[in-house]
């Protein structure tokens, strides 16, 4: 992807704010489990991410959907956890990272101008490696530490005749 410098800055500001609500529920769940012994749905912690962005208004400005993707990737890591014996979720840092965000819906591809639009952020120059077939599914935006930009689109192409 080749975004310009104001929509890098969106982008970044998707990053900044998907990491922050993930450490804000990782530790909303630590917190929630040593005081009650229970665990907390993603769900419960998506209607908590609307009482945030009332205190932290800057994330009003992130598309929401992609917020709560944090809160799935964070449910995802406590079943690892718990099913696979990974390690325990940790924090995540902007440090020698790669980072990433998911939109999981509402976004577009134009195959002709090569262009693909993302909400709160527009339409984004990309190199289109293939054009594909099927439904849209989630897209996940990845910047790696060199600083370059990529976009991974997920497709469910099960209804198309092979």
């Amino acid at each position: 992807m080749y975004p310009t410098k104001n929509q890098e800055e969106i982008v970044n500001k998707h990053f900044g704010a998907c990491r922050y609500v993930y450490n804000w529920g990782l530790e909303y769940k630590i917190r929630t489990y040593n005081e009650t012994g229970k665990s907390i749905s993603r769900f419960a912690l998506n209607k908590e991410i609307t009482l945030l962005k009332q205190s932290e208004i800057w994330l009003k400005e992130i598309n929401s959907q992609s917020l709560q993707g944090t809160t799935l990737n964070l449910d995802n890591a406590f079943t690892m956890f718990y099913r696979e014996k990974k390690g325990f979720p940790h924090f995540k840092s902007k440090k020698n990272r790669v980072q990433s965000f998911n939109v999981p819906q509402n976004y577009k591809v134009d195959f002709n101008n090569n262009e693909i639009y993302l909400p709160k952020i527009g339409w984004v120059k990309t190199k289109l490696h293939r054009q594909f077939k099927g439904k849209t599914q989630t897209a996940t935006i990845t910047m790696t530490n060199t600083g370059k930009y990529y976009i991974s689109i997920l497709i469910d192409d099960k209804y198309l005749k092979r």
